[in-house]
């Protein structure tokens, strides 16, 4: 990959990123439910990915970006229509209900604001992707392989997470859900979801491709995001104002991200 070919995928997925985000706030603004913005974000980063993968960036072989292209469509199908089965059952996702609750009369102006800096935020994750399928080393490697491991071991564990939260929730028994991977890590699904972006930084890295080591932004950005901004802090927030002593319980003997034993467990 030439500097030239790193600057248009760079433009590529700003712009791709920008002109999604834009979709995503028309559909919130029509239909009044913010859950549609994590379902149109999730398709979005999918599409731009797989066009960037598949498009002629660098000298990588044709089965490289065939192999990676895949993993970003099964990851946002996977999420995608996960998001999207949980947003038709809510009127608001409860994060951008606060935010729309704070920001008032200026609502619209400053949503659309802030997904374009979601936007914005999202180009490490594209460039990973895009990175990946393009090393330049020919025919499919121990490292690719490796990469596409990382990426089933995370795809699986947020499948099972998800489900063992749906499971809880169809139960109708309330309160906090600590069943399976949740009595391990308050957010289980969020842990898989880092790995998952792990796996292109495993298949972009090489000694001959200085670009491929850009990659590692990728799942920087993501454990970032989820970590400090976007994910935990305002997810806990409402389920501490939702639960309560029950909560701030569970946040006591159960690790925020990484799935562990419960402090104070014993075998």
């Amino acid at each position: 990959m030439t500097s030239t070919s790193f600057g248009l995928a760079v433009l590529l997925a700003l712009v791709a990123m920008s002109l999604f985000m834009w979709l995503a706030t028309a559909i919130e603004r029509h239909s009044g439910n913010s859950g549609w913005i994590d379902v149109v974000w999730t398709f979005g980063l999918g599409t731009t990915g797989i066009l960037g993968a598949l498009l002629p960036f660098g000298a990588g072989p044709i089965s490289r970006g065939l192999l990676v292209a895949s993993l970003a469509l099964a990851w946002a199908l996977r999420l995608g229509l996960h998001i999207a089965r949980r947003t038709k059952g809510i009127g608001e996702d409860p994060r951008y209900a606060k935010l729309k609750r704070d920001w008032g009369a200026g609502a619209p102006r400053q949503m659309a604001r802030l997904l374009q800096m979601q936007a914005l935020a999202s180009t490490p994750l594209a460039l990973g992707i895009i990175l990946a399928a393009h090393r330049p080393e020919v025919g499919l490697s121990w490292q690719d392989f490796a990469g596409a491991a990382i990426f089933v071991v995370g795809l699986a564990g947020g499948a099972i997470a998800d489900g063992q939260l749906r499971a809880f929730i169809r139960s109708g028994s309330g309160g906090v859900c600590e069943r399976g991977l949740w009595a391990w890590s308050r957010h289980p699904n969020y842990f898989f979801e880092c790995v998952i972006w792990c796996s292109y930084a495993v298949i972009a890295a090489g000694p001959a491709y200085p670009w491929g080591w850009l990659a590692v932004l990728a799942p920087a950005c993501i454990t970032l995001l989820l970590t400090r901004i976007s994910g935990i802090p305002p997810l806990e927030a409402h389920m501490l104002s939702k639960h309560g002593a029950a909560y701030r319980a569970y946040q006591k003997r159960t690790r925020a991200l990484l799935p562990l034993p419960p402090k104070g467990a014993t075998s």
